[in-house]
């Protein structure tokens, strides 16, 4: 009887007791108060009932009664004959509509047959962009690959021409030739190689891009300062109705240069390696009015001086004056 699993009447009726369940109950049933049981009694769980006898019981008694519900599902012979029906007619149904895709109940099958032809659809558009796309770039291969061949011939053409300069010493009168070249920082954010070239270009006259375009930034943009403060220092204070109209009419010819400046800091911003080397934008009312400041402080570092200029002339002829009147008094 130990080895067969058997277990007396008094057994399984007591175990029922303790899951709180009748005789007849489902599977379902046994498990969700096994539990609901279980968190009540287990030990680590964190409620006021827990004590772990109470939950050995129980599981005691859920493993005979799981038993007792599984040995009685399988000799009811209606249930078996219930359960071959409905397979038979899940197989039969299978094959009606919806291509033979999904399981469940109709309206389950229906869903997952939508989601198949959603996939289904998605995955033909995208064969037919892919062969679209290929059929369009199939005609530019042959362009690609002669444009490849051209491109090194030309690397060919221009490494044969360094060695032939090399070989009649058109680089000998070059700086450091024949020395080793100098380490730079340490800093793993720098390619030493590229550093090392910038270098030796730098030194021989030569210079990036980017830098000769920074350079012409600068200068440009110090140009344009210096020249709208001298055509506001043409204007003079007060401006007339005419002069002003031809001060707006500058300002407009700055606002232009500026607009074309600021195209130059676009492409600078392109090619500069260093994204903390880039530039912002040059603002045409800021630059106006730092020229006005310009203006004003010029005009009152000129007015400083003349009056500085006519107090030494007043000192001067109270000088002469007074030591006039000692020489008559002596």
């Amino acid at each position: 009887r130990t080895l067969s699993g058997y277990k007396p009447n008094n057994v399984v009726k007591d175990s029922y007791k303790i899951l709180e369940l009748e005789e007849g109950c489902s599977l379902d049933d046994v498990r969700s108060s096994y539990r609901n049981l279980a968190k009540k009694y287990h030990p680590d769980s964190r409620s006021g009932m827990a004590d772990s006898k109470a939950f050995i019981k129980v599981e005691e008694a859920y493993r005979v009664v799981l038993s007792d519900v599984t040995a009685k599902q399988k000799s009811d012979p209606s249930e078996e004959e219930e359960d071959q029906f409905k397979s038979k007619s899940l197989q039969h149904r299978h094959y009606l509509s919806f291509e033979g895709m999904g399981i469940g109940t109709p309206s389950q099958r229906q869903k997952q047959y939508m989601q198949f032809r959603v996939d289904r659809a998605t995955e033909q558009v995208l064969e037919y962009r892919q062969q679209k796309l290929e059929s369009l770039f199939a005609s530019t291969d042959l362009s690609r690959a002669k444009g490849m061949k051209i491109t090194q011939a030309v690397e060919r053409l221009v490494e044969d021409l360094i060695q032939e300069s090399m070989a009649k010493g058109d680089f000998d009168n070059l700086s450091g030739k024949g020395k080793p070249l100098r380490k730079f920082s340490n800093s793993p954010h720098i390619d030493p190689m590229t550093h090392n070239l910038n270098r030796i270009l730098i030194d021989n006259g030569y210079q990036p891009e980017w830098i000769l375009l920074q350079k012409e930034i600068r200068q440009t943009i110090e140009r344009l300062r210096k020249s709208i403060v001298a055509s506001r220092r043409k204007l003079g204070e007060p401006m007339t109705p005419l002069e002003q109209k031809q001060w707006g009419r500058i300002c407009e010819q700055f606002a232009e240069d500026i607009r074309k400046l600021n195209k130059r800091v676009d492409n600078f911003n392109l090619v500069v390696p260093i994204l903390s080397r880039q530039m912002v934008h040059f603002s045409t009312d800021k630059e106006i009015l730092r020229a006005r400041k310009t203006y004003e402080a010029l005009l009152k570092k000129v007015s400083d001086s003349d009056t500085k200029e006519n107090e030494g002339e007043e000192a001067k002829r109270f000088g002469w004056k007074s030591s006039l009147l000692k020489w008559l008094k002596l």
